[in-house]
């Protein structure tokens, strides 16, 4: 395993702990004192219906294999959105339904058809695997980027064209890798995605703190305000779309947020029609 799942479980439902109001868990005792703002162990214990012995050693890593009966109670005893949820099932491979394997056509057509909204299809890694020249307008020339570097969280993290390309870069960043950990969990034994992690914890000091966060969250959809150097400023909205046959794969369709957000499209569009690149203004 590329993964240390009994020291990522621990950390992970040991700063579930830590974060969580008592009130929120409904043991809040009025008049008694507490050393920390979160639950402590015993009552984590008592909701779950384990022993604080259990909590203990599940918390030290001490190589644990939850069933999935007992995450369930951990889950519902810590209040987990339902991605933190997902996260710690994933991490520990208690998912009893089978996934379906990977569908055997590629999407990359599909990729094509939906012009000319931009889009583009990326693996479970975060990989570029698929684009329209609308995209190519709206974010990077992909083709010249070499194939090792074609990682949207490579670019987004490393690549300085994009450090000034949003105008909340730290939040599309931050959410960028709560998803990727939620990827990370889900694919625990893929060396590839291990490594990327490891030359981005090592290479970006951003990265590294906001990995070190344990922050979960998969997106479906979202907005991004951008500041385009040739369009200009506006915003877009985009949609994550999950083929049944293939988890590992996503197709990312962006649209405008906005009316005027959709003039800065429509002169994306217009220039891929015309085979070259739209003037600025």
């Amino acid at each position: 395993m590329t993964v240390d799942v009994a020291r990522e479980l621990a950390v992970f439902l040991r700063g579930c702990r830590e974060r969580l109001a008592p009130a929120e868990a409904g043991v809040d005792r009025p008049g008694r004192a507490r050393r920390t703002p979160g639950l402590r162990r015993e009552e984590v214990a008592e909701l779950a219906g384990v022993s604080v012995d259990y909590v203990v050693r599940l918390e030290q890593g001490r190589g644990l294999r939850p069933s999935g009966e007992v995450l369930e109670a951990l889950a519902k005893a810590l209040r987990l959105s339902p991605d933190e949820h997902a996260y710690v099932f994933d991490l520990t491979r208690q998912w009893t339904a089978v996934r379906r394997q990977p569908a055997s056509s590629s999407l990359a057509a599909l990729v094509q058809a939906v012009s000319p909204l931009p889009a583009m299809l990326i693996n479970h890694r975060f990989d570029i695997c698929a684009w329209n020249p609308e995209l190519e307008l709206l974010m990077l020339d992909f083709a010249n980027v070499v194939p090792e570097r074609r990682n949207a969280m490579i670019l987004c993290t490393l690549e300085p064209i994009f450090f000034d390309y949003y105008t909340d870069r730290q939040r599309v960043i931050r959410e960028g890798i709560a998803d990727l950990r939620a990827a990370w969990a889900a694919h625990s034994d893929d060396e590839e995605l291990a490594e990327l992690v490891r030359m981005l914890c090592a290479e970006s000091k951003e990265f590294s703190e906001l990995w070190a966060r344990r922050d979960v969250r998969v997106k479906g959809n979202g907005r991004k305000d951008l500041r385009h150097p040739e369009f200009g400023n506006f915003a877009i909205e985009y949609d994550v779309l999950t083929p049944l046959g293939d988890p590992t794969q996503r197709l990312v369709v962006y649209r405008a947020a906005d009316a005027a957000s959709q003039h800065a499209l429509d002169r994306i569009a217009a220039a891929v029609a015309k085979g070259g690149r739209a003037l600025a203004g």
